[in-house]
C-alpha cells in the first residue's frame, strides 16, 4: 500500500523484486514469498504480554498500515496509535482474534464496516481521530466492554449499538452530540459514561435504565435541568455537571446517597456542580456541603 512505512516493514524484501519478462510483462514470481517474508518480520516483533499475542506499531509515521499486517491472524492486541492513518482496509476483518484494538490519535474519518466481524473484540480505542459517524456494523461487536470515541466529530450513534449489553465503559466526550443517543440507554452494563464537552441541553428520563452506572460526566455542556429519574441511580458515585446552565437541582437529589460529598478534584468521587448559574437558596445551601443540600431537599 502507498504512504510512509516504518523502517523494517516495507512491502518488499530486498532482492525479491518482480522479474520483467522479455515481453515487458511483470511476473508474479516471488511476490507471495515477499509478502510472507515481510509478514514474518512483523511477526517477530510481536510479543506475548499477559498471555496475549501483542503487536505495537505506535508512533511509526504510518500513512497506511503495512499490507503484511493482515496476515497475522493470531494477533490479540494491536496498537496502531499515534500514526497518520486516514483509513483502514476491509482486510482488518482477517484479524478475527483481536481482543484489543488501539487506533488513538490518527486521521481516520471512517471505520470500515468489516470491523463488525471482529467478534472477539473487547476494547476499542478510536479517540482523537476525525470520525463523524460510526458504522452500523460495529453493533455486531457485542463482546465490547470498553469503547472510546472521544475527541472526534460525532453527532450520533447507530441504533445497532443498543446490542452492546456487555459494555461497561463508554467515552463520547469532546464530540458534537446534542442528545444522548437512544442506544446508550439500552447499554444496561454501563458503569462509566463520559459525555463532557458536547452540545447537550437535556438528559432524557431513560437515564434511569442505566442501573449499574457509577460515574456520569456531563461537564461542559449546556444542560439546563436534570431529570428526577437521574436521582434513582442508586449506584452513582460520581456525578460531574460542572460548567453547565443549571439553575436548580431535582428535589429527589437527596436519594443519591452514593455521592457522599461535594467534589473538587476532577477524579474525586462525589457531586461536581461548580460554574453553574444556580439560584438562591440552592447556591447558598451548597456552601454548607452536600449534607446541607440533602437536608434542605428532604421532605419534612
Amino acid at each position: 500500500m502507498g504512504g510512509k512505512q516504518s523502517h523494517g516493514f516495507s512491502n518488499k524484501d530486498p532482492g525479491s523484486e518482480a522479474n520483467i519478462t522479455p515481453g515487458g510483462r511483470k511476473s508474479t514470481n516471488g511476490d507471495q514469498t515477499s509478502v510472507s517474508s515481510a509478514a514474518e518480520r512483523i511477526r517477530r516483533t510481536a510479543t506475548v504480554h499477559f498471555g496475549y499475542s501483542t503487536l505495537s506499531l505506535a508512533m511509526r509515521g504510518l500513512d497506511d498500515a503495512p499490507v503484511e499486517l493482515w496476515e497475522l491472524r493470531e494477533l490479540q492486541k494491536l496498537n496502531l496509535s499515534m500514526n497518520c492513518l486516514c483509513s483502514l482496509p476491509p482486510a482488518l476483518s482477517a484479524l478475527d482474534n483481536l481482543v484489543v484494538l488501539n487506533l488513538w490519535g490518527n486521521n481516520l474519518s471512517t471505520l470500515p464496516p468489516e470491523i463488525g466481524l471482529l467478534k472477539k473484540l473487547r476494547v476499542l480505542f478510536a479517540c482523537r481521530n476525525r470520525l463523524s459517524e460510526v458504522p452500523e456494523e460495529l453493533g455486531s461487536c457485542t463482546g465490547l466492554e470498553v469503547l472510546s470515541l472521544a475527541n472526534n466529530q460525532i453527532s450520533g450513534l447507530p441504533s445497532s449499538l443498543a446490542a452492546m449489553r456487555n459494555l461497561t465503559k463508554l467515552n463520547l466526550s469532546h464530540n458534537r452530540i446534542v442528545h444522548i443517543p437512544t442506544c446508550v440507554y439500552s447499554m444496561k452494563g454501563l458503569v462509566f459514561l463520559h459525555l463532557a464537552c458536547n452540545r447537550l441541553e437535556t438528559i432524557a428520563d431513560q437515564i434511569q435504565d442505566l442501573v449499574n452506572l457509577k460515574i456520569l460526566i456531563v461537564e461542559g455542556n449546556s444542560i439546563h435541568t436534570l431529570p428526577k429519574t437521574l436521582c434513582f441511580l442508586e449506584s452513582l458515585e460520581l456525578l460531574n455537571v460542572d460548567f453547565n446552565e443549571l439553575q436548580n437541582v431535582p428535589v429527589e437529589m437527596y436519594l443519591l446517597i452514593g455521592l457522599r460529598k461535594l467534589a473538587c478534584h476532577p477524579l474525586d468521587k462525589g457531586l461536581h456542580i461548580v460554574h453553574n448559574p444556580l439560584l438562591k437558596p440552592i447556591q447558598e445551601v451548597l456552601q454548607g456541603g452536600l449534607s446541607s443540600l440533602y437536608n434542605y431537599l428532604k421532605p419534612t
